[in-house]
């Protein structure tokens, strides 16, 4: 009499940003090997350290980090693909070889959404054909290209005054003295932080000969200048678009319940709450975090976020119990170029305080921050007890709304 086998538990996760290559190597150490299959899918072969972007786009090389090196002996199956598009109804993924363009399809129990985000040109008439993004690592190796044809004296106008504006900005100015680099901000520059991080910021555009434009909207951007709201033409040679993110499209063209800005709503648990097969994690997912105030798109609230989601697949699959929420702000790292940083100490809801680090130390701070992050991506088991767990629910499950328990899903209960 042949023994019963039961089918492995089929985990994909879409996206290997910080988020969710964490998610799939924390997973892979939750769980054991013989009850689950864990595929993480990338068009990417290599981790991109997107907190850095903004140096490789001035010319810094950054340390490879191959995700076949990063997984090797994990039991992660590795799948260099595009994703195309996602049937939650039927627990499907499509994706795309890169080097042939022919596309498969791929069949899920439990689904992590981690595509992230790119680039949001607001729909600004001229950005796309004429600006320049470091939202992702094509972007910032074209920016490198550009910025290092520019002779001296060329203009460059960064639109954005949120952190990764000012990141830019100050590493472009660092970098490249000899260019006129322009910082056009909506509001007044740094009005999210304390005064004495607003001042610290002031300080250190000053001293790098940045001009900031405050109270500038740009309207317009075309190939030898960027126009504003009052109609003025900022010559630059190059535009450098930081005005926020916006999430990859797939969710919003799949069955999923999404926000308007194309978000995955998701309960505290991280997963969907119309398909509770599919978990979003990071800038993908409308996350509700301390304050009853959704997370920002963030590595710093998408790491603690992607631990949650792993750990909570894990407890339902193995029938632990479910973790606690932990995503929090403690504070915002700032690079201002090599040699200055500023680290705004926040509320838990991401409120500045008065308190605020500056300078070289500041600096050396962000850059720890950095290679934390970069090797928790490597090491995802932070806080995890050594013994995997066996599965004792392989079939996709559903939650009971009230308890939180996982139960069978009623079409695998038969």
């Amino acid at each position: 009499m042949k023994a019963h086998t039961v089918q492995k538990h089929r985990i994909i996760v879409l996206g290997a940003g910080y988020t969710g290559a964490i998610a799939a190597g924390r997973l892979a150490k939750r769980l054991r090997p013989e009850d689950v299959d864990i595929t993480l899918v990338d068009a990417e072969s290599d981790f991109v350290e997107r907190v850095r972007l903004h140096q490789l786009a001035v010319g810094q090389e950054l340390r490879p980090r191959p995700f076949a090196a990063m997984f090797a002996g994990t039991g992660v199956t590795l799948r260099l693909a595009k994703v195309t598009a996602v049937d939650a109804d039927r627990r499907t993924v499509t994706v795309s070889a890169p080097d042939t363009g022919g596309t498969e399809e791929l069949t899920y129990d439990t689904l992590v959404y981690a595509l992230g985000s790119g680039w949001n040109t607001h729909g600004v008439p001229g950005t796309a054909e004429h600006a320049h993004d470091v939202a992702g690592r094509p972007g910032a190796l074209r920016l490198r290209d550009r910025l290092a044809g520019l002779g001296a004296g060329a203009p460059v106008v960064v639109v954005g005054g949120g952190l990764t504006g000012v990141e830019a900005a100050t590493e472009i100015a660092e970098a490249r003295p000899d260019l006129g680099v322009t910082l056009a901000v909506r509001g007044e520059l740094g009005d999210w932080l304390s005064p004495k991080g607003r001042r610290h910021l002031r300080k250190v555009a000053d001293k790098l000969g940045i001009t900031v434009r405050e109270h500038t909207a740009v309207e317009g951007v075309e190939a030898g200048h960027v126009v504003t709201a009052d109609g003025t033409a900022v010559p630059a040679a190059v535009t450098v678009w930081t005005a926020g993110f916006a999430v990859h499209p797939i969710a919003r063209a799949s069955a999923l319940e999404v926000t308007g800005t194309g978000q995955i709503v998701v309960d505290r648990t991280l997963r969907s709450v119309s398909h509770p097969d599919v978990y979003a994690i990071g800038d993908a997912a409308h996350a509700i975090g301390p304050g009853d105030k959704p997370l920002r798109m963030s590595c710093a609230s998408g790491v603690p976020v992607a631990w949650q989601a792993a750990d909570t697949i894990a407890a339902r699959l193995t029938g632990d119990e479910l973790p606690e929420p932990s995503a929090r702000y403690f504070n915002q790292c700032v690079s201002l170029g090599r040699k200055e940083g500023l680290i705004q100490y926040v509320t838990a809801d991401d409120r500045a305080v008065s308190a605020a680090l500056t300078g070289r130390l500041a600096a050396f701070y962000k850059e720890v921050v950095c290679k934390g992050a970069a090797w928790g991506v490597a090491h995802p088991t932070l806080g995890l007890p050594s013994r995997r767990r066996p599965v004792v629910h392989p079939a996709p499950l559903d939650a009971s709304p009230e308890t939180g328990t996982a139960v069978p899903a009623p079409e695998a209960a038969s």
